[in-house]
């Protein structure tokens, strides 16, 4: 999960429609707006629209970053209550208005890179416009591409069958893959996805979109915008000059090195456990930027930090005079678990002792305690582990 936010390049909405646009496949009529007053001229062009926040996650509609308006007032109304919006840690700086369609059926309809088989995925589902982890695995058609012929007319048509199509239906879906497919391999893409693909009548069309494209591809992509997808706490610790990846559990974590922060992830998620972020403290940080890092993860109130030191380059010294920085500068009131290992390992150890915080020497021990205390078992405030 979070190498592949490491390594893809996601487009907005409507830069990935104007991609789909490009090959040919049918998007409704829109454009992006950064004010109300812009909304407000488009809605009065296109008639009743979809006004819909441009960020770079899911679960806009449940956020509210969604709405419909029959007239210009209502989309400049919304426009004004969705822009500045923060969407699962995104703010939003633009809304793409559309115009309002009456969809017959909707559908699901994506071409992905399946890393274990090593070939190009497509997924179709009959149930669009939902998270397709949420629909029935015997509801989903699953079939690899092969990578020599491609997508041939016949596979569309024995998918779009299986999804309950008919008639001309059959031949529009067929045409429309073949179209999906090839922005995927012209993109190099990780992932080309329609959801919902609209029936209206006997026409498909892409009422959403997602494109992400491999980011060791970008070289051969010029004309590819190159969009940050950092929410706005990525933005803050990234400033400090460290690496760093929301995720959405409950316990904040630290250490140093990408192998052993997704190590640390991994041991966590073993044991129960649901990381809140990556956060990799490199091989070298002194202990002012881990400090400040610290006290940012303290400011996102999870319910522990775990802190996973195995110092080479980085001494265990620093990472101690760290920890107590921010306590002493912010406070620590949640769990605090520490694993420490490596050079001036006893100092660091020591240093940390002497402020009544015990170091673990495992990881797995560590990470135990971390899920342990993140349950509320067995903790009280000023008592760190």
């Amino acid at each position: 999960m979070v190498l592949r936010e490491l390594i893809a390049l996601k487009l907005y909405e409507y830069m990935a429609k104007e991609r789909l646009a490009g090959a040919g496949i049918p998007i409704p009529r829109g454009r992006l707006a950064k004010s109300p007053e812009e909304a407000a001229a488009i809605a009065a062009d296109l008639g009743p629209v979809a006004v819909k926040a441009q960020v770079l996650t899911g679960g806009r509609g449940k956020a509210g970053g969604i709405r419909m308006a029959e007239t210009p007032e209502a989309a400049r109304q919304a426009a004004s209550d969705i822009l500045g919006m923060d969407i699962k840690g995104y703010k939003v700086e633009s809304v793409y208005i559309e115009e309002k369609l009456t969809i017959d059926r909707e559908f699901y309809l994506s071409v992905a890179v399946d890393s274990s088989a090593k070939k190009p995925l497509i997924i179709a589902s009959a149930h669009g416009g939902v998270n397709i982890e949420d629909v029935p695995e015997k509801e989903i058609v699953r079939l690899h591409v092969s990578m020599q012929w491609g997508v041939k007319p016949y596979v569309g048509k024995v998918i779009a069958r299986q999804l309950g199509m008919t008639g001309q239906q059959i031949r529009a879906f067929s045409d429309l893959l073949i179209k999906v497919y090839s922005v995927f391999r012209s993109h190099d893409a990780e992932l080309v996805e329609i959801n919902p693909l609209a029936l209206i009548g006997d026409r498909l069309v892409a009422a959403d979109a997602r494109l992400n494209v491999d980011d060791d591809a970008l070289f051969r992509h010029q004309d590819l915008p190159r969009v940050s997808e950092a929410t706005l706490l990525e933005q803050r610790i990234r400033e400090i000059g460290l690496n760093y990846v929301e995720l959405d559990g409950d316990i904040a974590v630290m250490a140093n090195g990408a192998g052993i922060t997704m190590a640390t992830l991994d041991v966590l998620q073993k044991y129960g456990g649901r990381p809140m972020n990556f956060l990799d403290a490199g091989g070298g940080a002194s202990s002012e930027p881990m400090a400040k890092a610290l006290e940012v993860l303290v400011s996102t109130n999870p319910k522990a930090i775990f802190i996973n030191i195995f110092g080479g380059i980085t001494r265990c010294d620093d990472v101690a005079q760290a920890i107590i920085s921010a306590r002493e500068s912010v406070g620590i009131p949640m769990p605090l678990v520490v694993r420490l290992m490596g050079t001036n390992e006893e100092l660091g150890v020591q240093m940390l002792a002497a402020a009544g915080i015990h170091a673990f020497k495992s990881m797995e021990e560590a990470a135990v305690e971390a899920v342990r205390v993140a349950a509320g078992r067995g903790w009280q405030v000023g008592d760190h582990r």
